[in-house]
């Protein structure tokens, strides 16, 4: 065999491992890329629940006017930093703005909650009892799909960072993703509409 033919086996052989090595890292790209999609679904959902709470909430809550309107402002800001991070799902930068803003909306939802107990009759209320429900349930989903697109990040990087797929990796731009981190254990919490004792009772 001469060396010019064995150069080429060894080029194709090379060009094949090439391919096979991009492959893999397109499809577990793509992988992590819709975990993200699953979470910006969930969050949706609840971002369109959150301006009912607040139109519930003030045929109630007359004075309070101040929470309320930091509530849809903390809703809106989170829905416009998820619209971005969907983009680029992969970049830590926007991961990180969305979820300080996600960190803002459950503290202002957490001080809606202690004004709500000052009205036991919204507290009482069959329409707010319903769209606590539904973003619990909410909530559970967004938590199971931010562990699910971090898993998907976890198998993305390691098989960016092993070789020979690394040298694939930095050679086509396929940059290093970033986990979906909540800023504090806050973020890892359900946002909640509280009931007490007395208004389930009722």
């Amino acid at each position: 065999m001469s060396a010019s033919v064995v150069l080429i086996v060894f080029a194709v052989i090379i060009t094949f491992i090439c391919v096979m090595l991009y492959n893999r890292l397109v499809r577990l790209r793509n992988a992590f890329e819709n975990a993200f999609a699953q979470i910006d679904v969930q969050l949706q959902r609840r971002y369109e629940l959150i301006p009912n709470v607040v139109e519930t909430a003030s045929a109630y809550m007359k004075h309070e006017s101040d929470t309320l309107t930091a509530v849809t402002e903390a809703r809106n800001m989170a829905s416009d930093q998820c619209s971005k991070a969907s983009s680029d799902p992969g970049n830590g930068t926007l991961l990180e703005a969305l979820s300080a803003a996600e960190h803002n909306l459950a503290g202002v939802m957490g001080r809606l909650n202690v004004v709500m107990e000052s009205y036991p009759d919204l507290q009482a209320s069959s329409t707010m009892r319903e769209l606590h429900e539904e973003l619990s349930s909410t909530e559970n989903r967004v938590a199971f799909s931010r562990q699910a697109f971090n898993d998907a990040v976890m198998r993305y990087n390691t098989a960016r960072e092993q070789f020979p797929a690394i040298l694939v990796a930095n050679a086509l731009s396929f940059k290093v993703a970033d986990l979906f981190v909540a800023e504090d254990d806050s973020i890892k919490q359900a946002i909640k509409i509280s009931f007490n004792q007395q208004s389930r009772a009722a």
